[in-house]
């Protein structure tokens, strides 16, 4: 056949020509199923080293590296497997000749090729995912960043400023204090998540949540805490001793830079016990942590403390409306307002505004509103959330206290009202009367014992200072005092235990279900005018009626109640008599009439044999206190301006044998009364405070206090004719007064306020020399003053006023010096100068008084006075011109 050739090729020499690449077209089909097969294994293999994964993090294990690339690796592969099976069918419908041919050849060549090499993938990552490990315990060094509350209203500023004081080089351990529920956990949370966002600011950070539970044997959970994020402990851990774990955590730790936050301690943490390096400026290391009690600042020695104190009004109500939310907010024109007065019910506390928030996020309705107002007014432990959300976290504070006597202490300040400010000295007074405080040996020393007890709770953040007030007062947060009464009411159990209606607008006692129960009422500060009835209060130990419009108090009404240890009257100025059945009290230690219109004492008050303590502060209508006598039990009396002298007082008063305190208000006496009364050792030795105003008398003359008077606090003498205030020394036989010319071993050393005015012919106040303790000096209108202290009477060798605070001078003509050169002044604070044009120069050099942020601040009335002042020198001057205040 002419034209025509042909030629044949074996087998195996075809196929060697088509070689790999014809494979992935006719091997398509079986390498498509081969795939389908290994994706499937590959995927069984990741879904069981996810679980397997899965069970390591929720021991707190950390996936491994090379785990996290092979699982991203299969992902991947698995999203490439897929496209390709998404465009088998087509893929495959192109071939053609059994497989051997395509109809496009160049696109089955492409995607033959992508499926074999996806093929060997599948089977490499295979292969390679067989893991013995999957997870490792964290590095230490892992901040943990913690959940935080989603509102935080009112923190920004404070966060700023705990962060700053914190990364200051010379802090090292840094406390955040304050009551419970204020937010002090949140700021901490903040702090850490801070840490977080600075990069290698610290190599290892440690949070631990100590909590109340953990108190018991809190080092050894600590420890363990510490070293769990060190990556210590296992059954090798577990083997060793206390000793030996904290060498390892001192170990793990010493050349590192660390951040320890330790959340909600109550005592004292030993770093060293658990192994923790003590923070230094060398090792850049800071330890953090909360508490509620400011003791356990002072046992751990901070280098900066911070009290973390309630939101400010504004913030609160922001914080309180977010979370009750504006459908609710707008649900009625008048729910706004209310909600503003809820929200000051929390007073700041964020805790309860968050609780009470919540609560009320539903209630869309006034009378809703009205009702929440209303049960937070008068019972607060009523309302929703508190018993269970609010209370039972204060409440551990109060269980953190030691010891019973402290605890009641606590509990009987719920008895003042809302916002009140308590005064310290009242508020012992009234603990000595119940027995709460022993004082068998001796007021003083019960009144120091009841300073102490204020101090340790105000450092548990139960009770809050009052600042700037001139007479010492402590407060209590409203929800504080919330949770005291549902503590004194046996949490809620026994309502009428302690009843407590102070400042709230009554005219009459109140309607009590159960008498019987009754411990503790609190009447305060009302309008009620009459005590009658005739309750069985058979538990009853104290009444505080004070601040009422008393008339009258019926028979019947204090006939059962025979265990009344406190009753207070005071302030009742229309209350004239006192009832024949006030005998029926005779386990009354402690009795206030002060300010009450009594013209006498009655028969039946004068056999209240264990009566210790009373209080005639201001009883001007009272005539005389004869029969005083009777009450052979008195320690403590007051009779500051009574207007109870007569022949023969002071030899009653000295028949008092175990009179330890006496507070005494002269009044328009002669001069003759006033010197029987300080010739008398036995009453001016037990003297605490002497008021003397108009004496009658038709001439000058001095005052001579005597060094008897080692007890006197506070010395006033107003609208005067006195020349010179001396002290004197009293002989023993005759009890006459005698000058003292060597005064220099004599002093009133208790003696801390002194406030003279209208003394017009008084000249000089050298006698204050030997008053070393004088905090508070307040000198006016005397015409004649020429110097504080004289330099020709004064003694050469002692220094004044060591520990004056306070030196007030206004409308002192005459007056040329208060001392003729300099002094250190080193508890100084405020000297204040009006209408003294000739005091041209101060006692200041550039080091006296105190400096910082309080240093000493002169406020003057005149701004003449001022620019005539001659300073020591132009440094001093300097000094003390900038912090110089005009009087507005």
């Amino acid at each position: 056949m002419g034209g025509v050739f042909s030629f044949s090729v074996p087998c195996d020499q075809f196929t060697k020509c088509l070689g790999v690449k014809a494979s992935y077209i006719h091997n398509l089909e079986e390498n498509l199923t081969a795939l389908e097969t290994a994706m499937g294994e590959l995927k069984a293999r990741r879904d069981d080293l996810s679980r397997k994964v899965e069970r390591e993090e929720m021991k707190g294990l950390r996936k491994l590296s090379q785990v996290h690339v092979w699982l991203d690796n299969v992902e991947t592969i698995e999203s490439k497997v897929n496209a390709l099976f998404n465009v088998r069918t087509t893929e495959l419908q192109r071939l053609c000749l059994c497989g051997f041919c395509s109809k496009s050849l160049k696109l089955s060549y492409r995607y033959g090729k992508r499926v074999y090499s996806t093929l060997e993938e599948v089977q490499k990552l295979k292969s390679i995912g067989v893991f013995e490990v999957v997870a490792e315990k964290p590095q230490a060094s892992e901040v943990v960043e913690r959940p935080i509350q989603p509102t935080i209203v009112g923190r920004e500023t404070i966060l700023e400023t705990a962060w700053n004081r914190l990364m200051k080089d010379g802090v090292g351990v840094m406390g955040l204090h304050g009551m419970g529920g204020v937010g002090k956990t949140t700021l901490l949370e903040q702090i850490n998540n801070r840490i977080n966002e600075k990069e290698k600011a610290f190599d290892v950070v440690i949070f631990v949540v100590v909590s109340k539970d953990l108190q018991i044997q809190k080092d050894q959970k600590i420890q363990e805490k510490v070293a769990k994020k060190l990556g210590l402990a296992g059954e090798e851990w577990n083997q060793k001793d206390e000793d030996q774990k904290a060498c390892d955590i001192h170990n793990a730790l010493k050349k590192k830079r660390f951040v320890l936050l330790l959340d909600d301690i109550w005592a004292k943490v030993e770093l060293a016990r658990i192994g923790v390096p003590f923070p230094s400026r060398e090792n850049g290391c800071k330890v953090v942590f909360t508490t509620r009690s400011k003791e356990v600042c002072g046992s751990m020695g901070v280098d900066d403390e911070m009290e973390v104190q309630c939101l400010s009004h504004q913030d609160a109500l922001d914080l309180f409306k977010k979370k009750v939310g504006e459908i609710t907010l707008r649900s009625d024109p008048k729910i706004p307002k209310l909600a503003e007065a809820v929200a000051k019910k929390c007073h700041g506390l964020p805790l309860a505004l968050n609780v009470i928030g919540e609560a009320m996020a539903s209630k869309r309705t006034v009378q809703e509103w009205r009702y929440a107002y209303n049960a937070l007014t008068s019972y607060a432990a009523q309302f929703s959330g508190m018993e269970d959300r609010i209370l039972p976290i204060l409440k551990y504070s109060y269980d953190n206290l030691k010891g019973e006597q402290v605890r009641s202490c606590f509990l009987y300040c719920a008895l003042f009202p809302e916002d009140d400010r308590i005064p310290k000295d009242k508020l012992i007074e009234y603990w000595i009367g119940e027995g709460i405080i022993d004082a068998r040996e001796g007021i003083e020393r019960a009144e120091d014992k009841g300073y102490e007890i204020i101090g340790s709770l105000v450092r548990a953040s139960l009770l809050m200072e009052v600042e700037g007030a001139a007479i010492s007062y402590v407060s209590l947060h409203d929800v504080v005092r919330d949770m005291a009464l549902w503590i004194a009411s046996d949490l809620g159990g026994e309502k009428d235990a302690v009843v407590v209606h102070a400042s709230v607008g009554l005219s009459d006692i109140p309607k009590i279900e159960n008498w019987s129960l009754v411990k503790r009422m609190s009447l305060m500060n009302n309008r009620i005018h009459h005590l009658d009835g005739s309750p069985e209060c058979l538990k009853l130990t104290t009444l505080l009626v004070q601040n009422n419009f008393l008339e009258m108090i019926s028979s019947d009404f204090s006939k059962s109640m025979p265990n009344l240890l406190v009753l207070d009257l005071s302030g009742n100025r229309y209350l004239y008599a006192l009832p024949d059945s006030i005998l029926e009290l005779g386990n009354l230690q402690y009795l206030n009439l002060s300010e009450t219109a009594i013209p006498n004492l009655p028969r039946a008050l004068l056999e209240l044999k264990k009566l210790f303590h009373l209080d005639l502060w201001e009883t001007r209508n009272l005539s005389s206190i004869d029969g005083i006598s009777n009450l052979h039990n008195l320690k403590v009396l007051k009779l500051y301006y009574s207007g109870s002298w007569r022949p023969g007082t002071v030899e009653e008063l000295e028949t008092l044998e175990h009179l330890q305190v006496l507070i005494m208000g002269f009044e328009f006496v002669s001069p003759e009364t006033l010197e029987q009364f300080l010739s008398s050792r036995r009453l001016t030795s037990c003297t605490r405070s002497i008021m003397i105003k108009g004496m009658e008398q038709s001439e000058a003359s001095d005052i001579t206090l005597p060094v008897t008077m080692k007890k006197l606090r506070y010395f006033s003498i107003c609208g005067c004719k006195i020349s010179e205030i001396k002290m004197v020394k009293i002989s023993n036989k005759s009890k006459m007064i005698s000058p003292l010319h060597n005064p220099r071993n004599i002093r009133f050393s208790s003696l801390s306020e002194v406030f003279i005015k209208d003394c017009e012919r008084l000249r000089e106040l050298t006698w204050l020399m030997f008053a070393p303790n004088l905090r508070s000096l307040h000198v006016r209108g005397a015409n004649e003053l020429e110097d504080i202290i004289n330099k020709e009477k004064a003694s050469k060798e002692d220094v004044p006023f060591p520990n004056l605070i306070s030196m007030i001078l206004e409308n002192l003509p005459m007056l040329k010096n208060i001392y003729w050169r300099p002094l250190p002044f080193p508890c100084l604070k405020k000297i204040y100068v009006e209408r003294c044009p000739n005091l041209k120069k101060l006692p200041l050099d550039s080091k006296s008084g105190t400096h910082g942020e309080d240093g000493l601040v002169i406020t003057y009335e005149e701004q003449e006075w001022i620019d005539g002042v001659e300073w020591e020198d132009e440094a001093t001057k300097t000094r003390f011109m900038s912090s110089c205040k005009k009087e507005v």
